[in-house]
């Protein structure tokens, strides 16, 4: 479509005639579908007047140049012209199958381009589309913008091709489709139906958010017809363009229960800042997840914390299976103990003399643990986190979170490990679970739906406690609920009960982050409240509160 080329009726079909006036429009009906190899039509080609021995043109187009390739361009655009539109860029073939894609897959019918002033090589240009699809009917008002390049093989001034030239939004591998298709939108509902509404339940929104985009697409739920940006394989990006009717919602049922919920979201507001989650021992489902404050980072699944002395709970496991400890046997609780050039001691310097493993333990006496890093290797907590608690496994819960750290250490740091310091991460969650894990004796993956809704492969710990280790271990923890330093937090409940407090120190904070970790029941909780002092003053309450409510 150089200035000598006119449009022409081809095979019974109407090419609507563009004047270079600066606007063009046409009608995507019965347009040019051959694939072609991207070369003009012989009918109305364009001569460009060389011969063979004609010098090519180099250096920047001129303005004249800019000005008349882009309204070239956008006539034939405009026109319906897929194949004489790609022969005005440096890629035909992949112009040319873009535009035609607009239509076939787009579903754009009618196109109106509008250029304005260039600037330099670059020339802006308002485009409003007809989009159709079905009874559906929308107009997409959109300006994009064009750069037009010198061709260094035939030295002509030619669109340099990007998918933007079509839509700003378009990136490369990217294009258009209208349908039915993608992510509707879902109305999450806890196990037993009840509604989970964002409103009602801030601290679920981003979790509700991210399980829409994960199984709005597994729900009854429509994303209604809608004009969006799919990738090669025609996976929706997340970006819509024109939404032409509206979305209708998908219920999605989670593994949540609303009362625990509401429980939970209550507790941690009244810290001001907390964060809590409730597990089920034999099955991993998440019953409660909350922060505070509701909305932000989601400390409850995906905080990073050195969880203190609760990591006991994981290190008293491997004392026990490796004989190095047992509850009613005497064990060393002194003042101080020193261990890698680390000098360690307990909260206020208290020493217990002449004690054994569970008063030890009761009393979270951090030198009764350092006193036997000398026996353990360097990688014996990490192998019983992991192959026991299931730390460190890739967790598939159905949203997303941090599954906790153990790394291999040595000397102090692996001392300090043994105390939840060191390069130990846990989080509410992770530490739900080991309480979960302490009371059912094997590792159950946390889950918010089920793996079966998308037939995810859920993580499985190597092994289970072993039986003797796994009963002395909970008669530790009962007895730390009911005459140790969980016992004010979990006065009055009843029943198959267990907890464990911690304090970790941080750096820089006045007071230490508190911790605590319990099970009643069927039911595991973990909280943490930053900056707060001691575990079972502060978190306690926290949990006991949600073990009430989920009981």
């Amino acid at each position: 479509m150089r200035d000598s080329q006119k449009m022409a009726v081809i095979g019974g079909v109407a090419a609507v005639v563009v004047g270079l006036t600066g606007v063009g429009v046409y009608a995507m009906v019965g347009g040019d579908d051959s694939e072609g190899d991207g070369t003009k039509s012989s009918v109305g080609a364009p001569d460009d007047g060389k011969g063979p021995d004609d010098e090519i043109k180099t250096g920047p187009p001129s303005a004249e140049e800019v000005r008349a390739t882009a309204k070239e361009f956008l006539a034939a655009w405009a026109a319906g012209e897929p194949r004489e539109a790609a022969a005005l860029t440096d890629d035909k073939a992949a112009a040319g199958k873009a535009l035609r894609g607009l239509r076939t897959q787009g579903k754009f019918t009618r196109v109106a381009t509008t250029p304005h002033a260039a600037k330099g090589a670059k020339v802006p240009y308002a485009v409003t589309a007809t989009v159709s699809y079905k009874s559906q009917r929308a107009t997409l008002d959109y300006t994009s913008a064009l750069e037009v390049v010198r061709d260094k093989t035939t030295g002509e001034a030619v669109v340099d091709w990007k998918p933007s030239v079509l839509h700003p939004k378009l990136k490369k591998g990217q294009s258009i489709r209208t349908d039915e298709r993608g992510k509707p939108p879902v109305k999450a509902v806890d196990r037993s139906g009840a509604p989970l509404g964002k409103d009602d339940h801030p601290a679920l929104a981003a979790i509700i958010d991210d399980l829409g985009k994960r199984y709005g697409d597994k729900t009854d739920g429509s994303a209604g017809i809608k004009t969006r940006v799919v990738d090669a394989k025609g996976k929706d990006q997340g970006v819509t363009l024109r939404q032409l009717s509206a979305p209708t919602p998908g219920e999605l049922k989670t593994t949540l229960d609303k009362k625990a919920q509401i429980a939970a979201e209550k507790a941690v507001k009244s810290k001001g800042k907390a964060s809590v989650v409730a597990v089920k021992p034999s099955t991993g489902e998440i019953l409660a997840v909350a922060n505070s404050p509701a909305t932000g980072f989601n400390s409850a699944l995906r905080g990073s914390l050195a969880p203190g002395s609760t990591m006991k709970v994981v290190s008293s496991a491997m004392l026990l299976e490796k004989g190095l400890a047992a509850p009613g046997k005497p064990h060393p609780c002194p003042k101080y103990e020193t261990y890698g050039g680390w000098k360690f001691q307990n909260l206020d310097k208290f020493e217990i003399k002449n004690g054994t493993f569970s008063q030890s333990f009761a009393r979270s006496c951090n030198t009764a643990f350092i006193s036997q890093a000398k026996k353990l290797k360097n990688d014996d907590l990490t192998k019983e986190a992991r192959d026991v608690f299931g730390i460190g496994l890739n967790w598939q819960t159905g949203t997303g979170t941090f599954d906790g750290a153990v790394p291999v250490q040595s000397d102090a740091q692996m001392a300090a490990s043994l105390i939840g310091q060191g390069a130990v991460r846990m989080n509410p969650l992770t530490m739900a679970s080991v309480a979960a894990t302490a009371q059912s004796g094997s590792f159950k993956q946390p889950v918010i739906v089920p793996a079966s809704l998308d037939n995810r492969t859920l993580a499985k710990a190597p092994r289970a406690l072993k039986p003797s280790a796994a009963k002395d271990l909970k008669a530790l923890m009962k007895l730390t609920a009911t005459s140790g330093t969980a016992a004010e937090a979990m006065s009055g409940l009843s029943g198959d009960i267990g907890g464990k407090t911690g304090s970790a120190e941080v750096d820089g904070q006045k007071k230490p982050n508190a911790w605590f970790t319990a099970y009643q029941g069927d039911v595991a909780a973990a909280a943490v409240v930053p900056a707060s002092g001691h575990g079972g003053d502060n978190a306690g309450p926290v949990v006991r509160k949600v073990l009430e409510a989920a009981g």
